[in-house]
């Protein structure tokens, strides 16, 4: 179980130094990405976020970065494209997908998981179910011809989770670091602001 991050291609990206992916591929947030990965999931979240917010929120800057990042810093509700993935490491095979109108900041419905069901959006409509002790995952609930299907006992699925939340918290700690160094004048808002958009505590 990983948290992924849904990435757009950026060409056209000069704010700061971001990585090269594909469009519609996803990046694994954890404390191992190379600082140019760091500055990707940056701008996707910011874009995720890049909406004119409401007048009580000031108006736009009008520097090209103060202006990039004014709607992560200032909306109140915050998303990012993205979710925990379930991959069998053994076989490829993916459980859980995060689907369309679904986000990280979404990402402690999994322990409602442990309390009945939960599912993570459409396109693909995954979902995981709690049957007594277990867990049933299934990538795809509308799938007409079927749909891969795995089963875990609960107690691993919390230990899943656990760590993909360690894998956000190490992610924010990167994030914060890469900030001071390429957004100094924006960096303590800006960590803040991810904090907030990954629904994670910021520790001193």
């Amino acid at each position: 179980m990983r948290p992924v991050l849904e990435i757009f291609a950026s060409d056209d990206f000069a704010l700061w130094p971001v990585g090269e992916h594909e469009s519609y591929g996803h990046l694994v947030l954890d404390g191992r990405l190379t600082p140019a990965e760091v500055g990707t999931a940056v701008m996707r979240i910011a874009a995720c976020n890049d909406f004119e917010p409401d007048q009580e929120h000031g108006p736009c800057p009008t520097d090209p970065v103060g202006a990039f990042l004014h709607g992560l810093l200032t909306m109140p509700d915050l998303f990012a494209a993205g979710g925990f993935r379930v991959t069998d490491t053994a076989t490829g095979t993916v459980y859980v997908e995060p689907g369309c109108c679904n986000g990280l900041e979404t990402w402690r419905d999994w322990r409602k998981v442990l309390e009945g069901g939960c599912s993570f959006g459409h396109d693909p409509s995954s979902a995981a179910e709690c049957v007594g002790d277990t867990v049933r995952l299934t990538l795809d609930t509308e799938a007409e011809d079927g749909s891969p299907v795995t089963e875990l006992p609960a107690d691993h699925v919390r230990a899943l989770v656990a760590g993909a939340e360690a894998d956000l918290r190490d992610f924010l700690g990167l994030a914060g670091t890469w900030a001071e160094q390429h957004l100094p004048t924006h960096a303590d808002a800006v960590t803040a602001a991810l904090a907030r958009a990954l629904d994670l505590e910021l520790t001193e």
